[in-house]
């Protein structure tokens, strides 16, 4: 796998081979990349580069769920076959240094007119704080000072590190396009409206400072460029143009992992393969079913940081069993077959999915299984994109629902399957309520009522799946909602039940917490190998 190493190199050579390279069209005999033939521009760019910070885990199909006994009765990972298509995930959790980072240049484009755009997203250094333990030192020092580099940032919400993966997109892409000479290496001037962002540049709406107007642009682009790409439309009169999707140089964006994708790349099956069959059972991202090392020179050693049992948290004096009473260096132990560190231990990590006790409803997909699709658009009045005032962002709305297609028929679908009479407990004694909820609600007023409701507003009954009326409306059973968001893998404060990838818990994804921490992950398009 190519690495962002050579990615100058890289794009240098994708650009000129745009600008160049002549092939002819096997439809229709014109030739590509020729402006006597009409400027039609095919890059040949055919290969994904790896982004920085980030391994590539090669897909699969893989058994999701608990590999030993559920001990705490839980019954919410029971074990089914899903396909995981190939994606990158971070070598290791995100470090202090680089939410750190992160901080920096939100200050730097939103500090002096939006500082409270940079203050949300500060992480919690409260989250260290217990009624009856002195953790101040933590609350202190752990994310602002130097010694806690490379430590994994903790105290960051769902939310969050949401909003840190996308900072980090537009990041890389921006090296990207300096490195291509697209943009200047100049940020001497940078505010929030003119910070480089990849879908704004996509859409033409880039406004940074310009060294000259692109005409060709309809006036929409505004990015102060040092060349673009060589423009071979003959009515384009040799300017320039900005890049294109489709000129495969743009990485896509950085994300939160699905659970398939954590669970698939923490247990690291690669390791135990031979000619597609698993030979060896596998409970933790390491080979064998126990958390020290059986290797010779590291036997007995830990495996991972965790808390062996009440109050022992890293060992007895002259003898530590992992040295780390809360959390470790990011790449302190040895990393799995996929070469990621903490996969578990350490800290649990976010992932994308919204929580629900069963990871295989009904009608569940076999390929990337998810639960939290909301399809956005852009927002568009008068006819033009609408920007966001403050981090001069696209704003986004939800697709226009319709009812005509078979693959979805409205764009939030958190809910589907979930939350509707089928699947709820409303009335358990009485059948016909809960048969459909689309028609035939049954007579009972207050159930026909929240299903009309459920159909303007499926959020507004989103608990109504582990409610119990009782003559009590207000009755609930779970905390389950529609923010609420997986977490996978334990931490320092956990016991070895959590080291498991298939055991699972949820976080409200607005909160945080001194256990909790995030990686990335980014799509692999194309080829699977």
């Amino acid at each position: 796998m190519k690495s962002l190493k050579t990615l100058s190199f890289f794009v240098a050579a994708t650009m000129l081979i745009v600008g160049c390279s002549k092939q002819t069209s096997e439809t229709t005999g014109w030739n590509y990349n020729d402006s006597k033939w009409g400027g039609f521009e095919v890059s040949q760019n055919t290969e994904q580069m790896t982004g920085y910070g980030l391994v590539f885990i090669e897909g699969g199909s893989f058994q999701m769920g608990r590999v030993s006994d559920d001990t705490r009765y839980q019954w919410n990972n029971t074990q089914h076959t899903v396909t995981v298509t190939s994606f990158y995930m971070d070598e290791t959790e995100v470090r202090n240094v680089d939410y750190r980072e992160y901080i920096y240049w939100l200050n730097r484009a939103y500090g002096s007119e939006y500082p409270e755009y940079v203050r949300n997203a500060y992480p919690d250094t409260n989250a260290w704080r217990e009624k009856l333990s002195y953790v101040e030192p933590m609350v202190e020092y752990y994310f602002q000072s130097p010694i806690y580099n490379d430590y994994p940032v903790v105290g960051v919400s769902w939310e969050q590190a949401s909003a840190y993966c996308i900072w980090r997109s537009n990041r890389v892409n921006e090296r990207i396009a300096i490195d291509a000479g697209i943009l200047p290496l100049d940020f001497t001037d940078l505010r929030g409206e003119s910070a480089f962002q990849t879908d704004v540049y996509f859409a033409g709406l880039y406004r940074g400072e310009t060294k000259r107007e692109m005409d060709n642009f309809a006036g929409l682009y505004r990015g102060e460029t040092k060349r673009e790409m060589d423009n071979l439309d003959p009515a384009a009169g040799g300017e320039p143009r900005r890049v294109a999707k489709t000129d495969g140089i743009f990485l896509p964006n950085y994300r939160l992992p699905t659970e398939a994708e954590w669970e698939y790349a923490a247990l690291g099956l690669v390791g135990t393969m031979i000619d597609g069959r698993i030979v060896e059972h596998r409970v933790y991202p390491w080979n064998g079913q126990s958390v020290r090392s059986a290797e010779k020179d590291y036997y007995g050693q830990f495996l991972a940081n965790f808390k062996r049992s009440r109050g022992d948290n890293m060992g007895i004096a002259g003898d530590l069993n992992d040295g780390w009473a809360y959390t470790a260096p990011v790449r302190w132990y040895f990393p799995n077959d996929y070469g990621l560190y903490n996969m578990a231990g350490n800290v649990s990590e976010w992932c994308m999915d919204v929580y629900r006790k069963q990871t295989q409803p009904l009608g569940g997909e076999d390929v990337n299984p998810f639960r939290g699709n909301v399809y956005k658009t852009y927002t568009i009045v008068d006819e033009e994109i609408l920007i966001n005032d403050t981090s001069g962002g696209i704003v986004y709305r939800n697709v226009d629902d319709d009812l005509n297609r078979r693959n979805y028929r409205q764009a939030d679908n958190i809910n589907y399957l979930d939350g509707d009479y089928a699947s709820s407990i409303y009335n358990p004694n009485d059948n016909t309520s809960i048969t459909k909820w689309t028609s035939d609600y049954s007579e009972d007023e207050e159930v026909e009522e929240e299903a009309t409701d459920y159909l303007s507003n499926p959020d507004s009954v989103t608990n109504m799946m582990y409610r119990r009326h009782s003559g009590n409306r207000s009755t609930i059973t779970s905390m389950l909602n529609n923010k609420v968001r997986v977490v996978k893998g334990g931490s320092w404060n956990d016991r070895i039940y959590w080291m498991q990838p298939g055991t699972r818990r949820y976080y409200d994804q607005d909160r945080s917490t001194s256990w909790i921490g995030f990686r990335c992950a980014m799509d692999r398009l194309g080829s699977q190998r």
